[in-house]
């Protein structure tokens, strides 16, 4: 089929392998909350592309998703295949912006294959970047660095960083991001492997082990000059204890809290909160969707800072469509080392 002809006929693939939310997880999902099927695939009408989806990332924020109520992005519906952003292959084209053979991303969903409007896809130059960094340094995680860090956080030379999370996908950019702006940057992290990651092979200048150390002695020695710029990726006592560390106007930018995201009992807020009043700080959500119409300008400068060998990232690479929901517990776990990506079979 070439790409705008005629009206619909039958697909190229005719089954899709899926898996869809069957039931709103109360705590950690289990297997139950999923249902794996086969389901033809439907036709292509004008305008639409169908993907071949090669890799999927798997995020904290999925977790959020599939729960009932506001939020800044409508739930999964209960019998829909789960949401996730991929990266694949398009093998059929009913729009003259995608050919067959181009690789593109967008929310594919958890499946084998994606039939979806060409207007929610993005090309993406393999030759820039492996599939995987586009769900990484250069998709939503490196997106959410770059904006949260520089937009919200706005680091100033000699300022003190500091990130949760910071093996992982979003924390590994920030840190990097702000040792290339200048400021000192300290990560938290979980075990010896993960911090001396962070300090080793991203530069971090400091990394504190919050699962073997106290946690707020141990950040007072990593950051004697106290904190000018939080980046949380985690809340919970965490987010509490940063906040006795915070210099006067500082900026704390919340963009997760994994600690908090499979409670059973209310989201614990933060006790320290009086602390912002205390120092004439400054405590703002980020969501990354905000920022769509500047990707680029991110893209742009993320790659030419790996093309330098100035920031580098780590994917995490599990396989199997059928493994993904006991995979997407890896995050809750800490059990993931780096970005966690899903490769489809």
């Amino acid at each position: 089929m070439t790409p705008g002809s005629g009206s619909p006929v039958a697909s190229v693939v005719n089954r899709n392998r899926r898996i869809l939310l069957a039931a709103r997880p109360q705590g950690l999902p289990k297997a139950s909350d999923w249902t794996i099927e086969d389901a033809p695939v439907a036709p292509l009408e004008d305008g639409d592309v169908l993907v071949r989806v090669q890799l999927l990332s798997l995020d904290p924020a999925m977790r959020g998703w599939m729960n009932e109520g506001k939020s800044y992005i409508s739930p999964v519906a209960l019998g829909e295949v789960m949401r996730a952003g991929g990266v694949g292959e398009v093998v059929e084209s009913r729009n003259s912006g995608f050919a067959v053979g181009d690789s593109v991303f967008g929310s594919l969903g958890v499946q084998r294959f994606c039939v979806i409007a060409g207007s929610k896809l993005a090309k993406v130059d393999l030759s820039l970047a492996p599939a995987a960094k586009w769900l990484n340094p250069l998709g939503m995680p490196g997106m959410t660095a770059y904006f949260g860090l520089l937009d919200i956080g706005q680091p100033q030379a000699g300022q003190t960083v500091v990130v949760s999370g910071a093996a992982g996908a979003v924390g590994q950019t920030v840190g990097q991001i702000a040792r290339i702006k200048g400021c000192r940057a300290v990560g938290i992290a979980g075990g010896p492997a993960k911090c001396d990651f962070v300090v080793k092979e991203l530069g971090l200048d400091a990394c504190v082990d919050y699962k073997a150390q106290d946690l707020k002695a141990a950040l007072k020695a990593a950051c004697p000059d106290g904190v000018d710029v939080y980046f949380d990726n985690v809340g919970g006592e965490i987010l509490d204890t940063m906040l006795t560390r915070i210099n006067p106007r500082a900026r704390i930018v919340i963009c997760g809290a994994i600690s908090q995201y499979n409670n059973t009992q209310p989201v614990r807020g933060p006790a320290n909160y009086l602390s912002l009043l205390v120092n004439r700080a400054r405590m703002e959500g980020m969501v990354v969707f905000d920022y769509a119409e500047r990707y680029p300008e991110a893209i742009r400068e993320i790659a030419g800072w790996m093309s330098a060998g100035r920031l580098k990232t780590r994917e995490d690479v599990v396989e199997g469509l059928d493994t993904f929901p006991d995979r997407l517990l890896m995050l809750f776990s800490g059990a993931n080392f780096g970005k966690l990506v899903l490769k489809i079979d």
